[in-house]
C-alpha cells in the first residue's frame, strides 16, 4: 500500500468544501426529489394521477416553485436525470429556478442495484463505467453535488463480508470520480429497515458498514471535507418492537462517533420509511444527544418531505398552493429538527407509515 499520493489541488478542495458546508448550513437540509420514472409513477398512482412526463414535471414544478421561504430550510435538491432537463410553464429550466432561490441543484448518478452472484439476495450498485463523463456534463448543466445509493440488508447471515466490501469500494470509486469533476459526493450506504432485528443489531451492522466505507474512502484518497454522508438512522427492524426517539438518537450518534471521521463536513440522514413525523422527531432527538458531534447532522428526505404534499395536491391545479404549504411546513419541521428544536406534533401528524419493503428507486 503506497503512502505517496496527492489530495486535490487547494482550489478544488476549497470549492468542494464550500459546497458541502453550504448544504449543511444550520437549519437546512436536502429535498430528495430524485425518484425514477417508475418510482414517481407509484407515488402518482397513489393519488390517482397518470404517470406521464408532463404530470411528473407539473409535480416537480410545484415543489421547486414554492415560496422563496423554502430556501430557509432547504439548501439543496437532488434531481433525477429527466427532471434536470425539464422546465417550468414559462420555460425556465428547473436548476435555474432553484439557484434563483439560493438552493443548490444536485443529481442522482447511480444506475440502480444489481444482484451479487453467490450471495443471499444481496446487491451492489451499477453506473461507474461512464460516471466521469456524466459528472462533467452534470457540472456544466448546473449540478454541484451528487448522490449514489448502496443497499445492505440485515438478516441471519447478512450483510455478508462480500456485500460490505463490494459496496464500500463502489462508493469510494464513485466519490473519487465525483471529486475529480468538481462535484461533492453524497455517500449513501443504506442499511435497510426490513426485518425483525433489534436496535443493538442495527447499531452493530451500521458501525461495521460505516467503518468499511471510510476505510475504502481513505484507500481511494477521497477528500473527506468535500463529502457528505447519507446514512440510515439506527432503528430496530420494521417488524420489531419500536424504540423511543432518545434510544434511536443515542444508538445513531454512538455508531457515527465510532466510525465517521471528524473531517467529514456533514451527515444528511435518509428517512428510511419512517413517517414524516417520526423522521422529524428522531432527527431532533439525534441533535439532542449529550455527546460530542463534530459534524452537522441534518436531513436528506424524499418521502418524509413529500407524502403530505402529494396528498394535498392530488394532481389538481387548484390544490397547488395547498401542496406547497405542506412542503414549507415539513421543511420547517426538519430544519428545526436539525437544530434539535422540533416540538413533536407542531407540524401536524404528517403521513402514516411510509415503509416500503426492499425499497428501490
Amino acid at each position: 500500500m503506497t503512502t505517496y499520493f496527492n489530495y486535490p489541488s487547494k482550489e478544488l478542495q476549497d470549492e468542494l468544501k464550500k459546497i458541502a458546508q453550504a448544504i449543511v448550513a444550520p437549519g437546512k437540509g436536502i429535498l430528495a426529489a430524485d425518484e425514477s420514472v417508475a418510482t414517481m409513477g407509484k407515488r402518482l398512482q397513489d393519488i390517482g394521477v397518470e404517470n406521464t412526463e408532463d404530470n411528473r414535471r407539473a409535480y416537480r414544478q410545484l415543489l421547486f416553485c414554492s415560496d422563496d421561504k423554502l430556501a430557509d430550510n432547504i439548501s439543496g435538491v437532488i434531481l433525477f436525470h429527466e427532471t434536470l432537463y425539464q422546465k417550468t410553464d414559462d420555460g425556465t429550466p428547473f436548476p435555474e429556478v432553484l439557484k434563483k432561490k439560493g438552493i443548490i441543484p444536485g443529481i442522482k448518478v447511480d444506475k440502480g442495484v444489481v444482484p451479487l452472484f453467490g450471495s443471499e439476495d444481496e446487491v451492489t450498485t451499477q453506473g461507474l463505467d461512464d460516471l466521469a463523463a456524466r459528472c462533467a456534463q452534470y457540472k456544466k448543466d448546473g449540478c454541484d453535488f451528487a448522490k449514489w445509493r448502496c443497499v445492505l440488508k440485515i438478516g441471519k447471515n447478512t450483510p455478508s463480508y462480500q456485500s460490505i466490501l463490494e459496496n464500500a469500494n463502489v462508493l469510494a470509486r464513485y466519490a473519487s470520480i465525483c471529486q475529480s469533476q468538481r462535484i461533492v459526493p453524497i455517500v449513501e450506504p443504506e442499511v435497510l429497515p426490513d426485518g425483525d432485528h433489534d436496535l443493538d443489531r442495527a447499531q452493530k451492522v451500521t458501525e461495521t458498514v460505516l467503518a468499511a466505507v471510510y476505510k475504502a474512502l481513505n484507500d481511494h484518497h477521497v477528500y473527506l471535507e468535500g463529502t457528505l454522508l447519507k446514512p440510515n438512522m439506527v432503528t430496530a427492524g420494521q417488524s420489531a418492537k419500536k424504540n423511543t426517539p432518545e434510544e434511536i438518537g443515542l444508538a445513531t450518534v454512538l455508531a457515527l462517533r465510532r466510525t465517521v471521521p471528524a473531517a467529514v463536513t456533514g451527515v444528511t440522514f435518509l428517512s428510511g420509511g419512517q413517517s414524516e413525523e417520526e423522521a422529524s422527531v428522531n432527527l431532533s432527538a439525534i441533535n439532542n444527544v449529550p455527546l460530542g458531534r463534530p459534524w452537522a447532522l441534518t436531513f436528506s428526505y424524499g418521502r418524509a418531505l413529500q407524502a403530505s404534499v402529494l396528498r394535498a395536491w392530488g394532481g389538481k391545479k387548484e390544490n397547488i398552493a395547498a401542496g406547497q404549504a405542506e412542503l414549507l411546513k415539513r421543511a420547517k419541521a426538519n430544519g428545526d429538527a436539525s437544530l434539535g428544536k422540533y416540538q413533536a406534533g407542531s407540524a401536524g401528524s404528517g403521513s402514516g407509515s411510509l415503509f416500503v419493503a426492499n425499497h428501490a428507486y
